[in-house]
């Protein structure tokens, strides 16, 4: 059996003379939520898509469910699933007969399609708009739809492009807990997010891309402890916070930058120490943000 569920070495890809991939090396073990991030434009669509097959690699090794998406296409596709950045619904079906005809094109017969997607259509929450048109659902029914077409096979591996791009703080957190749901399943995720809070919350690894290289790897704390201590926030009267200042929280350091500081801010900024979170953790590590601590 192989011992992780992705595996990637010096992994490249180019379009034209653009370089996305180069060098590309991470290990996925199974069972686990695995999130990647990076800026805009940093490689990671393109990465999903040649793990899922949808693009082929200039160079580097790659095994999906230990097989190789180029050699073995129709293996891996059998031990995959995709939601894209984007619902690919039907809109003038209505959510059960999306369901059902993915059922049917996945080879389930008539009975077997009506049975599983009735259980789907209750496990997001969907039942009671089953025969409403798509095309009245909200972003977030119709994100939950998405990810349940994506399930009417089950599959080992689950790959989310960004999945909760666009959608509210509460299907945000709804969608959350289905993706749990699913790795307590034993289901292998591997999520792209702009949401440094959503790779925070969700992701047991997490891997920093930028300018196709992996920049960091390692759990969310590791991450944040590769940042450093305490940082001392400096926060507005609106509590807008105006700079992060980097500290090992010691009285004589912290002292030291608070007196530094004084003259440039006025009298009633309010000061806060904290310890790191995801969004120092990607300032740090990308160098889109590493021009200023301001923000």
């Amino acid at each position: 059996m192989n011992s992780y569920a992705i595996e990637l070495k010096d992994l490249r890809k180019s379009f034209g003379t653009q370089v996305v991939l180069d060098g590309i090396d991470l290990k996925v073990p199974p069972g686990i939520v695995f999130a990647l991030l990076g800026p805009n434009g940093a490689g990671k669509t393109t990465l999903i898509n040649i793990l899922s097959t949808l693009v082929i690699p200039d160079s580097g090794f790659v095994r999906v469910a230990g097989l190789d998406p180029v050699r073995d296409k129709e293996k891996v596709k059998h031990c995959i699933s995709l939601t894209g950045q984007f619902a690919a619904v039907d809109d003038v079906l209505t959510g059960e007969e999306n369901l059902r005809m993915i059922c049917r094109l996945n080879g389930l017969t008539a009975k077997e399609s009506r049975s599983r997607s009735s259980e789907l259509l209750n496990r997001f929450g969907l039942t009671a708009a089953a025969r409403k048109r798509v095309k009245t659902y909200s972003g977030g029914m119709r994100r939950r739809l998405d990810l349940a077409i994506s399930l009417t096979v089950s599959r080992p591996i689950l790959f989310l492009d960004e999945p909760t791009t666009g959608l509210d703080t509460r299907s945000r957190r709804e969608l959350w807990d289905i993706v749990l749901d699913l790795k307590e399943q034993g289901i292998t995720i591997f999520l792209t997010t702009q949401y440094l809070e959503e790779a925070d919350y969700l992701a047991d690894q997490i891997a920093v891309i930028e300018n196709g290289h992996v920049v960091a790897q390692g759990t969310a704390e590791e991450l944040k402890a590769r940042v450093g201590g305490e940082v001392i926030e400096l926060h507005s009267t609106k509590d807008v916070i105006i700079q992060k200042i980097p500290t090992s929280g010691s009285i004589k350091e912290v002292h030291q930058t608070l007196s530094e500081m004084a003259h440039l801010y006025p009298s009633d900024t309010r000061v806060v120490i904290s310890r790191p979170n995801m969004d120092d953790v990607f300032m740090a590590l990308t160098s889109s943000e590493k021009e200023t601590t301001k923000i």
